[in-house]
């Protein structure tokens, strides 16, 4: 059985995500696109998909199955209440909402369901390299997690269009999340310190140091340059008690020559990230297939959201700002047979 979907907004996440499903992995069909462009919308449509004039009416189409969320952040909270009103399962791009209180609104609404129907998309849980790494952690043979080092380096950012805010509400949210789950803890406080800046970000607060306190006593400490000019550098490496486990650096191959011995370095998240991004989507739609979600979790996203906001607070501050998060419903706290989650 072919899964009908339709996506919400044909940026370039979008546009990359049709690619995916249209030409890369199997079991799906893309039968619906909207964005407030049309015209994009229109460009960006697979042959035979049909160009929808609103998200709603997408979301209520008898033709789609399942939606994806690509549209702009404060648009999140209106399209995910659709689409759990409507019993449909939702991939939502990060980030999940751009509030604490619409998290709450929409895990209430999920809850009231009584099934999982959103996976966010924090396609790192679904790296190879990120997953081998988690299961060092969990087999216990390096003893407890201390330090997580995280690394989040960008060649460059559109000049104008990234403000000083979104290393701490947009960039870090994937550290953050991704520090949650190989530690398989929360976050309780954030510390953000800001350093010289660098000549080539102009008045963009760049880089920034984030220090996420968690619940059992490790600390993770996130460094986010966004003008490194050199390329896109993912790095992470975990202390424990009995050793250190460490990504490799990626793409693995190393040249050796007159030159000397070097490794190509990605040019941007989707050469990085393209086979995690393969992945996330194969699993979102064996999920969906059958009327649920696995993976990142409302829940998830919900804590994303925390730890940036206590990032806001705390660049301006200066201190430790806590993470106070409600008890964690038991929607949330079920297994679920996905490995990502």
């Amino acid at each position: 059985m072919t899964l009908q979907v339709g996506v919400i907004g044909t940026g370039m996440i979008g546009q990359d995500h049709i690619r995916r499903l249209t030409n890369v992995v199997s079991g799906v069909e893309i039968v619906g696109v909207t964005d407030i462009d049309q015209a994009r919308a229109a460009a960006a449509a697979p042959a035979g998909a049909e160009v929808f004039a609103t998200p709603s009416a997408l979301i209520s189409s008898e033709k789609v199955q399942a939606v994806i969320i690509c549209s702009w952040g404060p648009a999140h909270e209106e399209q995910l209440l659709a689409s759990i009103a409507a019993g449909k399962p939702v991939f939502c791009e990060k980030p999940l909402v751009t509030s604490e209180v619409a998290a709450l609104r929409v895990m209430e609404a999920e809850a009231a369901f009584g099934r999982r129907l959103v996976q966010v998309g924090f396609m790192r849980r679904f790296d190879a390299d990120y997953r081998r790494l988690k299961a060092v952690i969990d087999g216990g043979r390096l003893g407890a997690p201390l330090l997580f080092h995280s690394v989040h380096r960008n060649a460059s950012v559109p000049e104008g269009l990234y403000t000083s805010e979104m290393p701490l509400n947009d960039t870090l949210v994937h550290d953050a999340d991704i520090s949650r789950w190989l530690l398989s803890d929360e976050i309780t406080g954030v510390e953000v310190r800001v350093p010289r800046r660098s000549s080539r970000g102009g008045e963009l607060r760049d880089p920034v140091f984030v220090l996420l306190h968690m619940a059992s006593g490790a600390l993770v400490d996130v460094e986010i340059s966004v003008n490194v000019a050199y390329g896109y550098d993912i790095r992470g490496e975990i202390s424990c008690e009995a050793g250190v486990a460490a990504l490799p650096n990626r793409p693995a191959t190393v040249i050796s020559d007159l030159n000397g011995i070097r490794q190509a370095i990605p040019e941007d998240w989707r050469e990085r990230f393209i086979e995690a991004y393969d992945q996330e989507f194969r699993e979102w739609i064996v999920a969906a297939s059958k009327g649920t979600a696995g993976g990142p979790s409302t829940w998830d996203g919900y804590a994303a959201t925390l730890a940036a906001d206590a990032a806001l607070r705390a660049v301006t501050s200066g201190g430790l700002e806590p993470v106070n998060m409600i008890p964690k419903p038991k929607l949330y706290a079920l297994p679920t047979a996905m490995a990502a989650e």
